[in-house]
């Protein structure tokens, strides 16, 4: 490992993960293929791994479960709850119930092959919700030694604050990117104040800030969207790449702990792991990118 690699701890927990984290649900059906990427990332720094029993209706989680398990004491695991396959397989529905949540990791230990998961997080979540008793399921778990953490993955500020309110959270995983700064409006300093890790998804915004031809985003036109491409660009050739430098931007807030990205191909690695071995974006390169477009805010669950 090369010494430039950047670890983080997530919230107050004593779980330490790379700055890039190895978003697994972009992996496809090729066992082999999925065990020589995961083990190569390993080699190359990155040691957070983040899935769901959502992704493939399991399979994602046994292929992850897998290739890992020679080397689970090197490894951060993470996988979420909340979303129930029907048993007719035809869709899931919303389930964060105590009883579903302590029967669900059951079936997630079993598939990845571990005692243990480093962390757990609920997938989504509503003010509907029963939160206290969900709440109750992960600390449970966490008294078992079953889990070693909790988060949840929602962009909701009004959910986020419940649970900042009510329960030991240590990460909360939502989309961040130079087109989506919906979390910079309060969010980010919220969790920050809190010691909550941020875990950002979609920085690279479905590929339209690194090179994918431009369409409406949010609330951005194709010509915004297509503004906010040519800025990442331009600083592309010093910064490692574009993919670098759209991800950079989300690292830099001192509140992102780190950046989850979505691999499935060996070029799609090999640029995490440019992220991960490059210095961080300069203070004026950062404020530039910040001033291409106005940022958006969330116009429900304020």
């Amino acid at each position: 490992m090369k010494n430039a690699l950047r670890y983080r701890n997530l919230g107050k927990s004593d779980v330490v993960v790379s700055e890039v984290s190895f978003g697994c649900m972009s992996l496809g059906e090729d066992q082999k293929q999925n065990h020589y990427l995961l083990r190569q990332a390993i080699d190359q720094g990155i040691n957070f791994f983040d899935t769901a029993d959502l992704y493939q209706k399991g399979e994602n989680e046994k292929s992850v479960g897998k290739a890992l398990k020679e080397i689970r004491q090197q490894v951060v695991i993470a996988t979420k709850v909340g979303n129930q396959w029907r048993p007719d397989g035809s869709g899931w529905d919303w389930n964060p119930s105590k009883a579903y949540i302590l029967q669900a990791v059951e079936k997630s230990l079993q598939r990845l092959q571990t005692d243990y998961l480093d962390l757990y997080q609920l997938h989504g979540g509503t003010l509907d919700d029963p939160i206290d008793e969900t709440i109750e399921a992960f600390e449970l778990l966490k008294q078992q030694g079953k889990i070693r953490a909790y988060g949840i993955s929602s962009i909701r500020p009004n959910v986020i604050r419940e649970y900042i309110k009510r329960s030991h959270i240590q990460s909360v995983m939502m989309q961040y990117s130079l087109l989506d700064r919906r979390p910079e409006e309060t969010c980010l300093n919220l969790l920050k104040e809190n010691q909550i890790s941020v875990l950002a998804r979609g920085s690279l915004a479905q590929g339209l800030l690194a090179g994918k031809a431009p369409k409406t985003y949010l609330n951005y036109s194709p010509a915004e969207v297509a503004q906010a491409a040519a800025a990442v660009k331009s600083l592309a050739p010093k910064n490692g790449g574009a993919a670098a430098v759209a991800v950079k931007y989300v690292l830099q807030n001192p509140a992102v702990t780190a950046a989850v990205l979505g691999i499935r191909t060996e070029g799609q690695l090999q640029e995490a792991v440019q992220i991960l071995n490059t210095p961080p974006l300069p203070n004026e390169e950062i404020f530039t990118l910040s001033q291409v477009l106005p940022p958006n805010i969330y116009e429900q669950h304020r």
